[in-house]
């Protein structure tokens, strides 16, 4: 039987997807011990993990092309869940930094301004998860700043006013929340969380999986393994087992 014939009998494999959008912290995650391949290893057979983080971003920057990564077109329905974790640069200091600082204010009001956008294209809110920028770990991050040529250009009690934004935000509008500047900060010494003081060391990002696999583990349960396990293949009738 040709291939094409093939897939005309057979109901198109449609894979949903987990949609991680964000700064550089998402765009390391697929690298080797990150949060985002550790995801995707969870759910390789349940649905797509599809990387959307972009280096350097913030808010400001990120809200104007959400809407060019999801659309009602793009079949926005097979969306199981989205993360949106900004808040790192948005949270530079605004002297030292003024490209990717963004006011406080401006930061919550666009985190709101993305999940009504999500909810106008039908993902709702109960699949949406924010995450908190992390703690910063300044000398580090003031060594790394120092190998550029530049002054250290955060500070953390400014980034947590931002975590605590985020935080808000997720109560007002109803999304789920990981609040990683707090939750890393609990009782513990959070540097060995962060690789240069500000990025996500592999210690980090287990502990970031583990904290959005307890969100998310309840959201795709419900999702069948896509294709039959190989030993219940009919091997004398494949085709009654994957068409």
């Amino acid at each position: 039987m040709a291939l094409a014939e093939l897939g005309a009998r057979g109901r198109l494999l449609r894979w949903p997807r987990v949609l991680l959008f964000g700064d550089s912290i998402t765009e390391y995650s697929f690298q080797e011990n990150g949060w985002g391949a550790y995801l995707a290893d969870r759910l390789v057979r349940k649905c797509d993990v599809v990387n959307r983080g972009i280096s350097g971003y913030n808010t400001r920057w990120a809200k104007l092309i959400l809407p060019r990564l999801i659309t009602e077109s793009t079949s926005a329905d097979s969306v199981v869940a989205i993360t949106i974790f900004f808040g790192a640069n948005d949270s530079a200091l605004k002297d030292l930094n003024p490209k990717q600082h963004v006011p406080l204010e401006e930061y919550a009001a666009n985190l709101k301004s993305m999940i009504e956008y999500l909810k106008s294209v039908d993902i709702t809110e109960d699949r949406i998860i924010l995450i908190t920028p992390p703690p910063l770990q300044e000398s580090a991050w003031e060594k790394a700043c120092l190998a550029k040529g530049d002054k250290l250009n955060r500070c953390n009690a400014t980034t947590g006013q931002y975590a605590q934004a985020c935080v808000q935000v997720a109560k007002d509008c109803g999304t789920d929340v990981v609040d990683l500047w707090t939750l890393m900060q609990k009782n513990q010494d959070f540097s060995s969380y962060l690789s240069d003081g500000l990025h996500l060391s592999p210690k980090g990002s287990s502990f970031l999986a583990a904290q959005l696999w307890s969100r998310l583990e309840n959201k795709v349960s419900a999702l069948p393994s896509l294709l039959p396990y190989w030993r219940d293949v009919d091997h004398t009738n494949p085709e009654a087992s994957l068409l």
